[in-house]
């Protein structure tokens, strides 16, 4: 294919890296992280892009704290108790908490953070009332004592406690002096470090005012080129890079300076068909995707692995849904790269090729920079579905104040181009996206009963083994009448200077208060 080749020979770029001769290593006391995207608020209920929360939770604490292997640990909370009907969660505090300005942290502040996020007249959009509230039918959170705060759900669900453990935690006089403007972008924390300074598109800086971290001060920089975040690297400029292009990897580890961190990451990499009905209305090609039958047929336009080979120097077995192997459903395969296969099938779909080649128009949005290779990979797809009569106008855009907005009010499309992060602990965290018909996370407004009347028979078992049969045929819904073009699970590349000891997580969490200088 013509137009593969050419993106690869654009996507060559390592003899062309700036040449940078200056050398600017951090002080010991600060560690520098390059980024591809800027943050794009610093709000605790809007937040739902994982760069946006990686920085954020360095300055917000959670009830308790994912680890890289899965489960939990205690940190604001030391303790909870569920509820026999397993519709209460009642945490217990530690004692003599407090946010940055030396508010007290007690029950009644951690309760204000789940109302406040899951007030309908704030119209909050990021994760914490799109993914986690709509997941658990969120109810209240009240005080019990000072330390003792009882959260309610609406809705039993296996996975509750993981996903309760993710909501921010912040003080409710501090921002119920604020306006939600000011909260934006003028954070109080509650964790161990505090916003210093937030240049739009340019640098975020945070201080350590308390706590055990090793460095008093990060500086992330807002670097959207890999090949600059790469010369910014090898020139010690930066610590941490994110987002390692593929091509760029062996300049990294032949430099002396830095090597690349990579890792098999969970993040599901996938093209969202928008089933809106005004997204229908709009266009010819909006209303195409409406029919299984032509989103079943674009499964076999895109040829995934060598996309995985070819642009993002790894070999990938194609994702057959949304959730992350091997908690995936074990009987189904992946669609094969099959052009002839899309072919008939749009022809028995009703959209036979034109005079001029083709069946219909379709516009297909993404981001430059987010992720990995990312422009490439749409440009690719777009080139694979116009070769099977689709005409694709491919659409590239700003990720943190441009895509974002897009996609959190389900805006994006006809097709978009998206990941969102995933889990190894249970297949139950990867399908929560689709907990309901208005989940946030619900981009493309997929509303198939078969599967979202799975999760109250999901609800009503009490171990693994009765949940698996319902989750593999939700499974198969979910692949017979794809919402998704499925693509990839992403792996991820991190560049490390030599003069820093941290390890790379799989599920994207780039927290920072582990890593030290490679000399302690």
């Amino acid at each position: 294919m013509t137009t593969m080749k050419t993106l690869l020979l654009a996507g060559t770029v390592a003899a062309l890296l700036p040449t940078m001769t200056a050398r600017a290593t951090p002080p010991d006391d600060t560690l520098v992280v390059g980024l591809s995207t800027d943050a794009n608020t610093f709000d605790p209920a809007q937040i739902s892009a994982r760069d946006n929360s990686n920085v954020a939770r360095h300055m917000f604490r959670t009830l308790y704290e994912g680890l890289p292997s899965g489960d939990t640990a205690p940190d604001l909370a030391v303790s909870y108790v569920i509820s026999d009907d397993g519709l209460s969660y009642t945490y217990t505090l530690a004692e003599g908490l407090t946010c940055e300005n030396g508010e007290p942290l007690t029950a009644e502040d951690v309760a204000y953070s789940f109302e406040r996020a899951g007030d309908p007249v704030n119209k909050f959009t990021g994760n914490t009332p799109g993914y986690i509230f709509s997941s658990v039918g969120f109810k209240s959170a009240e005080a019990v004592s000072d330390l003792e705060v009882k959260v309610t759900i609406g809705q039993k669900n296996p996975i509750a406690f993981t996903l309760l453990a993710d909501v921010l935690i912040h003080c409710k006089d501090s921002y119920e002096a604020m306006s939600i403007e000011e909260a934006l972008e003028k954070p109080v924390a509650s964790g161990d470090y505090r916003l210093a300074a937030w240049d739009r598109a340019s640098q975020i800086v945070l201080e350590k005012f308390r706590g055990e971290a090793n460095f008093d001060k990060i500086i992330y920089r807002i670097i959207p080129e890999a090949s600059t975040r790469t010369a910014e690297l090898i020139a010690g400029n930066v610590d941490i890079i994110t987002n390692v292009s593929p091509d760029q990897i062996d300049a990294v580890n032949s430099s002396g300076a830095a090597v690349v961190q990579a890792v098999q990451g969970t993040r599901r990499i996938y093209v969202g068909f928008n089933l809106r009905e005004d997204f229908a209305e709009a266009s010819e090609g909006g209303a195409a995707i409406q029919k299984t039958d032509v989103r079943k047929a674009l499964q076999y336009a895109v040829d995934v692995p060598s996309i995985c080979t070819q642009l993002l120097n790894f070999e990938c077995e194609r994702a057959d849904g949304l959730v992350n192997p091997p908690n995936d459903n074990q009987n189904l395969e992946p669609y094969p790269y099959d052009p002839d296969m899309a072919e008939k099938l749009l022809d028995e779909a009703g959209y036979p090729r034109g005079e001029d080649g083709v069946r219909f128009e379709i516009t297909l949005q993404g981001p430059r920079g987010r992720y990995l290779n990312d422009a490439d990979v749409i440009q690719a797809i777009g080139q694979y579905l116009t070769d099977v009569g689709v005409q694709t106008e491919v659409e590239l855009m700003e990720f943190a104040s441009v895509y974002v907005p897009l996609i959190r009010e389900h805006d994006a499309g006809p097709l978009f181009f998206l990941g969102t992060g995933g889990n190894l602990s249970s297949a139950l965290n990867d399908m929560t996206d689709l907990a309901t018909v208005e989940s946030g996370t619900n981009y493309t407004s997929w509303a198939n009963p078969d599967w979202f009347s799975g999760w109250a028979e999901i609800a009503q078992t009490s171990t693994p083994e009765e949940q698996r049969p319902i989750i593999d045929r939700m499974l198969e819904v979910f692949y017979n009448d794809p919402p998704w073009l499925m693509l990839y699970f992403q792996p991820d590349f991190y560049g490390v200077a030599n003069r820093i000891n941290w390890e790379a997580r799989r599920d994207e969490r780039v927290y920072l208060w582990g890593a030290t200088l490679a000399s302690n």
